[in-house]
């Protein structure tokens, strides 16, 4: 099985010019690339027979020249080759349909180098320290010194990436699990259909997740420590600091550009304290449970700005409660739910256990006792109070308890089919997706608006 790793490294300031050198040379031969085929493909359109195309290659001796570009004969030609592939490569990729055209890339901090196997080598010297030597014999850096924290097998090729004042190595690698021993979900969902209903209460665990309480279980809370939770407002404070200094500094100026590497650096480090968090919480629910159920949020969708009003006898815009949004928004995506997820499923897949998505329609506003829904039972954001059976219980646990009970009906359902993207529906034919049913909101106290809402879910009416 394919297993990806990085490393910091920890380079000297000689080692930083090389290879900063290197960098920009690898730039100038992919936005050569870039340049020649969009020239070629200009004079073809103009000037050549129609159906004839401009040539796609991978060369790039053209652009060496003593000179025009004489620091280029300083950078190990495999470098500049590696550079001209790849852009082959992904101009082949984008004919295909598989990713976009290839673009020039910009003079900017986030660039990295592709080094193949004949300029690399990992040694362990005597000192304990796994280093890195980059370069050939005739043209090289030495060794590089690299932060190790697993072990991990020769790869056949590595990238060399600077961000933001910080150098990384990052590369893929075999890991010792094979791939086809493993189960594919549909597998599971099969093994599953045979399953007791005591024995699937014992084996499925659901996650409710939440802009307070990034994870919540039917038995477990999983939220940011508090150094964590200080740590992210110490940022924030840092960050809107720096931003104001920076805006008040000359365009250009050097003590500018300091400004944006922090800047860049506080939102580097809110980003390693939310990938710690959501590491450790998948593996602590991979290890809690064999099947494990998510509810299926479009964060992509959720997070959208609001769309302008404007008045049309005026013309002016109204208000649209996009300072609100833009709140919601930024607690959403401050969470990861989305990384969450990714990273326990990856982490189960590992361990042959699985994970399914159900639908999170109403899922906050159905009681986990009687199966009554209404918008009513959820008039405060921490407490769930249901108005058909009286049950009272902290909202997201509840949430976690429907989203468990409708994974288990679904899978000791024999029509229940599983979706591309991992989600259990019903299968009502021609390709429709049946929302899980409701109760009727019996003695609700509502408006009339949100009994529609239910009376249409539920397929009976309360008029």
């Amino acid at each position: 099985m394919l297993m990806g790793i990085r490393f910091q490294a920890l380079p000297t300031p000689e080692q930083r010019l090389t290879l900063s050198q290197w960098i920009g040379c690898a730039r100038v031969i992919w936005n050569a690339k870039c340049d020649e085929h969009r020239y070629y493909t200009t004079f073809a359109r103009k000037y050549l027979p129609v159906g004839t195309y401009a040539p796609v290659d991978q060369k790039y001796s053209q652009f060496k020249d003593k000179e025009l570009t004489p620091w280029l004969s300083q950078c190990p030609s495999q470098i500049l080759r590696n550079s001209a592939v790849n852009w082959y490569k992904t101009y082949n990729n984008f004919i295909k349909g598989k990713c976009g055209k290839p673009r020039r890339k910009k003079k900017h901090d986030n660039i990295s180098i592709h080094l193949t196997r004949e300029l690399f080598e990992f040694q362990l010297c005597p000192d304990g320290v796994t280093r890195l030597f980059i370069g050939t014999k005739s043209n090289n850096i030495g060794f590089l010194v690299l932060k190790t924290h697993r072990k991990f097998k020769e790869p056949k090729s590595v990238r060399v990436k600077k961000k933001n004042g910080r150098y990384w190595v990052s590369f893929c690698y075999d890991d010792p699990i094979d791939e086809s021993e493993l189960k594919t979900k549909q597998e599971h969902l099969d093994v599953l259909q045979t399953r007791t209903t005591q024995e699937l209460e014992n084996m499925v665990e659901a996650i409710d997740r939440g802009t307070c309480c990034p994870a919540q279980t039917t038995d477990a809370s999983y939220d940011f420590s508090p150094e964590q939770k200080k740590s992210l407002q110490r940022e924030e404070r840092k960050r809107k600091r720096l931003q104001k200094a920076m805006h008040r500094g000359e365009k250009g100026s050097n003590r500018r550009q300091k400004k944006k590497w922090r800047i860049a650096r506080s939102y580097e480090k809110q980003a390693n304290i939310r990938e710690d968090f959501n590491h450790k919480t998948s593996k602590k629910l991979v290890k809690n449970a064999s099947v494990l159920i998510f509810e299926d949020l479009k964060t992509k969708q959720m997070t959208k700005r609001p769309k302008a009003k404007v008045d049309e006898q005026t013309g002016r815009f109204l208000p649209n409660g996009a300072k609100r949004k833009a709140g919601l928004n930024k607690a959403i995506l401050s969470v990861g739910w989305h990384q969450l997820e990714k990273f326990t499923e990856y982490k189960a897949h590992r361990a042959s256990k699985v994970v399914f998505k159900v639908s999170a329609y109403q899922s906050s506003q159905e009681c986990a006792d009687c199966g009554h829904t209404h918008p009513d039972n959820r008039k405060r954001r921490e407490l769930f109070v249901c108005l058909g059976c009286g049950h009272r219980e902290n909202a997201d646990v509840n949430a976690a308890k429907v989203l468990k009970k409708r994974a288990i009906n679904l899978i000791q359902d024999s029509g229940t089919e599983l979706s591309q993207r991992g989600v259990l529906r019903r299968d009502t034919g021609r390709g429709a997706n049946e929302k899980t049913q409701t109760a009727e909101a019996v003695g609700a106290h509502g408006c009339e608006s949100s009994k529609k809402k239910v009376a249409h879910a539920t397929g009976s009416s309360l008029l």
